[in-house]
């Protein structure tokens, strides 16, 4: 007779070539195991390992029905300005899009896009506060006519807005003795942003690019050219219709690429953009987007796209082109769990996301797992 401790020798070693084959070969589940036990931040990871492409697409399916999503995060998403229908009373927003938070201040900047104004919203509050526009729709130094986004400069204690219907960037001063001023025109901005070296970026739809100002220097120029700016099309210098950016501290730019429906990210200095997400065409499967319009990378480098026709915002890590869905996917409407046409993105220090969800007229944090 085989002596005992050989005998479990031998029955180590057959469990570990077991261990070693399960990493290389088709996972041996049964179908219902696969697509009912799967979770979305598995997925990416196991989708080489499943033997079928038609397993693949049953899990992919389960993942983006109403049944799925409607529970995954409801229990965390909360309104925290406007949500009173469309109007413009101080409880009220009309079609918001770019969205910034002051953590400091406990305050939300929002881009009231057609109320013509910006507005401070404190947390917990259920009213906000005009800081800049409110005088009706018009080209004046103290008129908004659409604009699209915001960003608070600490340093300079004012906003910069991208002032969109009237093709400039105006800076509002928070002093009640000083006037606006237009940091530069003929452009249409959809976002603007500031890196930690008071560099001012804004992507201009129009002329399908990304330029950089210096704060404080030069006003009036036209900037340097930082991405885009070869016309439109779909090439890696290219961009077609840039909506959102977003800006690192190694200062690359994150760029939603509204009409290409992808994700890009330009290291500094580069000529050429990467595909980040959106690599399979417009549509609406984890691999895929439509007119994204809201951006943001969070601590971990995870990409946070507002999905505008899809009306979800998803999640991208570095390692996938696979998304999760982490708000919407359920159609548009007006329940916690649905959005329509999501649009400016931002986070606070505890990692809460906050949402603009354009078409219900609202604020929406979500407190992501």
């Amino acid at each position: 007779n085989m002596p005992f401790l050989q005998k479990q020798l031998i029955i180590l070693i057959v469990i570990l070539i077991n261990s070693i084959n399960i990493g290389t070969n088709p996972i041996e589940l049964t179908e219902t195991q696969l697509i009912y036990n799967t979770t979305m931040d598995e997925y990416p990871k196991l989708r080489n390992k499943l033997k079928t492409g038609k397993q693949q697409s049953k899990i992919e399916k389960r993942f983006l029905s109403s049944s799925f999503n409607n529970n995954r995060w409801i229990e965390n998403i909360i309104t925290i300005a406007g949500g009173n229908g469309k109007g413009n009373q101080s409880n009220q927003l009309m079609f918001p899009q770019g969205i910034y938070i002051d953590y400091d201040s406990q305050v939300i900047y929002i881009a009231d896009s057609e109320n013509h104004r910006i507005i401070k919203w404190r947390f917990n509050n259920t009213n906000g506060e005009i800081v800049a526009g409110g005088n009706g729709k018009g080209n004046g130094i103290n008129q908004l006519d659409s604009p699209k986004d915001v960003v608070f400069d600490k340093k300079s204690n004012s906003l910069f807005i991208c002032d969109t219907e009237n093709r400039r960037i105006v800076q509002w001063f928070n002093q009640i003795n000083k006037n606006p001023q237009i940091i530069t025109s003929d452009i249409t901005c959809w976002s603007i942003k500031i890196d930690r070296k008071n560099n001012l970026y804004v992507s201009d739809y129009e002329k399908r690019q990304i330029r950089r100002w210096k704060i404080g220097e030069n006003p009036r120029t036209d900037g340097i050219l930082v991405a885009g700016g070869n016309g439109q099309g779909d090439r890696l210098n290219q961009l077609a219709f840039p909506t959102s950016i977003f800006v690192d501290q190694d200062y690359t730019i994150y760029a939603a690429d509204g009409w290409n429906n992808r994700i890009m990210k330009w290291i500094k200095d580069a000529k050429e953009g990467i595909i980040l997400a959106g690599r399979n065409g417009k549509g609406d499967g984890l691999t895929q987007l439509h007119f994204p319009q809201g951006l943001i990378v969070d601590h971990w480098g995870q990409i946070y796209v507002a999905d505008g026709a899809n009306n979800r915002v998803m999640r991208f890590s570095n390692e996938s082109s696979y998304g999760v869905i982490v708000m919407g996917g359920n159609g548009q409407g007006k329940k916690l769990n649905q959005l329509i046409w999501p649009s400016g993105l931002s986070f606070d220090r505890e990692g809460n996301l906050y949402v603009a969800d354009w078409g219900n007229h609202r604020i929406q944090k979500i407190r992501i797992n």
